[in-house]
């Protein structure tokens, strides 16, 4: 490719291989005598170039190195060995550097930087090598520049977990403790163009294409390794701020273009973590002035970074304030992924943020069929054949929503297409997730370009990739659309559609989206459960109690600890039940509560128990905690909320096994803080349980008895107008469609309506009611009442009229009155999308399509007393092509 694709540079990098000067190393025609011939069948015992500590200058340049490197620790083609400070702060004037070199063919690496700082490593092509290319090693290194450097075809090597691939790592065992099994994917498979052991060094106008696994990857030392033991204290490099990182681009790697996440384990293996020294361990970034977590944040800056036709992700990027500017991502199989760090942010009130970007789903660039591209496939706007990521079917997303806070502004998304069978979308969740989602992921700004209405989002729903969509994160997705540049409606929320914590009446479902939009007030509880700890919480909204929410915790039922995460609706009331016997120990954290916020909970426990309450502030930077106040027992519910922080009141509901709390914030917190400034506000309920005791699910003794009529705290948003939409033919058409009785003291009365973009079309008449909307414009063509007689039902004319309707045409259908469910009338609804087997009831409202295909918004409902649906059209109405 040697152009801008869809405004993405997408042009080949050319290295030059031939230098005037050349070391090469002597090499054998086939492998011979070492471990290494168990994975090469060829020599990789080639030549190295050493420069140790105590020179007085070093300035190499214009040299070709080929079959250099060794496959054994510490013989690599250029190796920068524990030298120090190598520029001027070391005394080095000119300072050191190497540059226009060619190192190609490699056996293990291209530079190396061991306990080196300063050096200068500028216009260097690294081409075919073993092992990580541009390789920094135990974590002291730092000021280190990388200026120019292109790294192609990077492959596995056997000398450090990292290094190696899946065969390799099940295979090499020395340094593992006995009876270890390798997981490679957890414990090695990182083999990566730059490998930066150390935030604090400068990537500049870099390329790294071609890799077995990453372009560039971050990883973190937490104490320095080797024999750099001891250079800086534990932790430092997670808090280091990032030195420059401009104008790179990563493509065709395998798991992605840039990784910044993860350690290396620091300790030898033993019986508790048999795995060997250096393989990969969970870490996380936060990075600091002077590295010091109680001085102000220092925001990691990625300016300028492109990826494209990564197999898995453009980027991955974990940790505290990282903030990407006027970046790039295109034909990735995720363009960009920012995860928190921690239980929650472990950098608490940190924030990712990524703006003035593009985001490009399926590019003009679509590849070429070869042995390598395992995936090929149709694509892209013209369903033309194209090299695809992970599968045919796979979810191509854009922004991968996972946990938070993140903000996404100011960028455009373009050529995300949905098609009949794969879930593409501009906006993605991290799939079979089971942590949490913050209610702070703020959207603003958001362009589409080329992305139907219906891909600009997908909540997921379950089937291939996603399974069965049972985990806890999977099921408490949320974002806030701040300006209404994605959902239309400015303010809004976007939640998961059947999540009913989060719900209210006038929340409107987006069925191609899986998703709904709401209104309201929005934050976290983490509810940590003890003694004992495997067992599901089932929480529910005592506004919708038939629409319970089962969770089954982030940490896997084996932990001595479990916890739960689910997002609520501020000053609303819930209830909490167990699968399994109610644990001792509970532990409530407010989340996201601001000072004054509160909610109402009642905890399942059985009948006998006792309670010890307390609240207390923990603060997770100095690790203290401190009591703030004890709950007391009274027997007047009402007085929960008259309680201030140093005494608060429970109430304990021995009938229904229900111990009863308000849960409220007092201490102000910052904007993108989890926890107050003076730490976390928690309330801790320990139990004294009588032994015996079953399964604590109270729920048939709580409802209807604490059933609450629900309510709409947060008025909805208007609709934008059609003249404050981007110029396109694309917009959301808002429908509500109900049907149902009340009763004014003895009168009952039946109201049927439809509302089209906030005009109601009242039904006068009993029977059905059927409105015609044209499915390009979203224009209301008809409406027309079919009366009901209980003899002769509803006439066949109905059956004439829709056969009348042109293709293409939406019809919504309300009833009034007692409604005949049963009848050659009824076929008719088939022809429009009803399911044949639908039983009806007295009350129905129907949104149905009259056309060759079935979209997604297809509903009916029914019910004895009443039946509603509020959601939106994509208009104009399109097919999604088929795979």
């Amino acid at each position: 490719m040697g152009e801008e694709v869809d405004g993405v540079d997408m042009r080949a990098e050319v290295g030059l291989l031939t230098r005037n000067i050349l070391i090469h190393g002597e090499m054998q025609p086939t492998c011979y005598g070492t471990e290494a011939c168990k994975f090469f069948d060829f020599d990789t015992f080639g030549g190295h170039l050493k420069v140790e500590r105590g020179f007085r200058a070093v300035h190499v340049e214009g040299v070709e190195l080929k079959h250099m490197g060794q496959q054994s620790m510490g013989h690599y083609p250029v190796h920068f060995h524990m030298n120090g400070d190598v520029d001027e702060k070391g005394g080095y004037n000119p300072p050191t550097y190497v540059r226009d070199l060619s190192i190609h063919h490699t056996f293990s690496r291209c530079v190396t930087v061991h306990g080196s700082n300063g050096l200068l490593v500028k216009d260097i092509v690294g081409y075919d090598a073993l092992g990580h290319c541009f390789f920094t090693e135990d974590g002291p290194e730092e000021r280190n520049t990388f200026d120019h450097c292109l790294g192609l075809m990077i492959k596995a090597g056997t000398l450090l977990p990292s290094d190696r691939d899946s065969k390799m790592c099940r295979d090499i065992t020395n340094g593992a403790f006995p009876g270890y099994v390798a997981k490679p994917r957890q414990d090695c498979s990182a083999t990566s163009t730059f490998w930066m052991a150390n935030p604090n060094n400068n990537l500049i106008n870099c390329a790294a294409a071609g890799s077995e696994e990453t372009g560039f990857w971050f990883i973190f030392h937490h104490i320095p390794t080797g024999p750099s033991e001891g250079m800086y204290s534990p932790g430092r490099t997670e808090h280091t701020p990032m030195g420059q990182f401009i104008n790179n681009r990563a493509h065709s790697n395998y798991r992605a273009g840039m990784i910044l996440d993860n350690g290396v384990k620091t300790t030898e293996a033993n019986a508790k973590d048999k795995r060997p020294f250096l393989s990969l361990v969970g870490a996380r970034y936060g990075p600091h002035l002077d590295a010091d977590p109680f001085k102000p944040r220092v925001p990691a800056l990625i300016h300028h970074f492109v990826a494209y036709k990564n197999e898995d992700h453009g980027a991955w990027l974990r940790g505290g304030d990282v903030w990407l500017d006027d970046c790039q991502f295109a034909d990735n199989g995720i363009g960009l992924t920012l995860a928190s760090g921690g239980t929650f942010p472990d950098d608490d009130g940190s924030r990712q943020q990524v703006k003035n970007s593009l985001f490009v789903g399926e590019s003009a660039n679509r590849g070429m069929p070869t042995p390598m591209n395992t995936v090929w496939g149709p694509g892209g706007p013209d369903l033309t054949e194209r090299t695809l990521p992970r599968g045919v079917n796979f979810p191509i997303r854009g922004m991968q929503i996972y946990d938070g806070p993140i903000n996404v502004q100011n960028c455009t998304f373009r050529k995300y297409i949905a098609l009949d069978g794969r879930h593409t979308s501009a906006f993605g969740f991290r799939l079979n997730n089971s942590w949490q989602s913050c209610p702070n992921n703020n959207v603003t700004d958001i362009t589409f370009d080329d992305v139907p209405i219906t891909s600009r989002v997908f909540f997921g729903e379950p089937g291939p990739w996603f399974n069965q969509m049972q985990m806890d994160g999977d099921k408490t997705t949320i974002f806030h659309d701040v300006d209404g540049s994605v959902s239309e409606y400015p303010g809004a929320f976007l939640v998961k559609e059947d999540n009913w914590l989060l719900r209210h009446p006038d929340c409107i479902d987006v069925p191609d989206w899986r998703a709904a939009i709401c209104s309201g007030h929005y934050a976290q509880i983490y509810v940590q459960t003890r003694n004992p700890a495997n067992q599901d919480l089932i929480m529910v909204k005592n506004e919708y109690p038939e629409q319970p929410l089962r969770l089954v915790g982030a940490l896997g039922k084996r932990n001595h600890y479990q916890q739960f995460q689910p997002v609520v609706a501020l000053t609303k009331g819930y209830t909490m039940h167990w699968d399994q016997p109610a644990p001792a120990e509970v532990t409530i954290w407010l989340i996201n509560f601001n000072r004054g916020d509160w909610i109402s909970v009642g905890i399942c426990y059985p009948r006998g128990t006792a309670f010890t309450i307390i609240s207390d502030i923990h603060n997770r930077l100095t690790k203290e905690t401190r009591k703030t106040g004890v709950f007391m027992r009274t027997m007047d519910r009402d007085k929960m909320g008259h309680g201030h922080q140093s005494r608060g009141y429970y109430f304990w509901e021995e009938d229904t096994g229900l111990l009863f709390l308000k849960v409220r914030a007092h201490n102000e917190k910052e904007d993108y803080a989890f926890c107050s400034v003076k730490g976390c506000e928690r309330v801790k309920i320990k139990a004294v349980i009588p032994k015996g005791s079953g399964p604590s699910d109270c729920m048939a003794e709580a409802y209807p008895r604490h059933t609450e009529m629900p309510i709409v705290d947060v008025p909805m948003p208007k609709k934008l107008p059609r003249i404050k939409l981007p110029q396109t033919s694309e917009h959301f058409l808002e429908i509500r469609l109900e049907s149902y009785n009340t009763r004014f003291f003895h009168i009952k009365e039946d109201f049927s309506f439809i509302e089209v973009n906030g005009k109601k079309i009242y039904q006068s008449d009993d029977g059905v009611q059927l409105t015609a909307i044209e499915g390009h414009s979203g224009k209301v063509l008809d409406t027309k009442g079919f009366r009901n007689s209980l003899l002769m039902g509803i006439p066949a004319q109905i059956d004439n009229y829709i056969t009348g309707l042109k293709e293409e045409t939406i019809v919504l259908i309300t009833s009034k009155g007692r409604l005949v469910t049963r009848g050659p009338w009824t076929k008719a609804l088939e022809r429009i999308g009803a399911d044949p087997n639908v039983k009806l009831k007295d009350k129905m409202v129907f949104v149905g399509f009259k056309g060759s295909f079935k979209p997604d918004w297809v509903k009916m409902v029914v019910h004895d007393s009443q039946a509603k649906i509020h959601q939106v059209l994509p208009i104009p109405i399109v097919r999604k092509m088929s795979l």
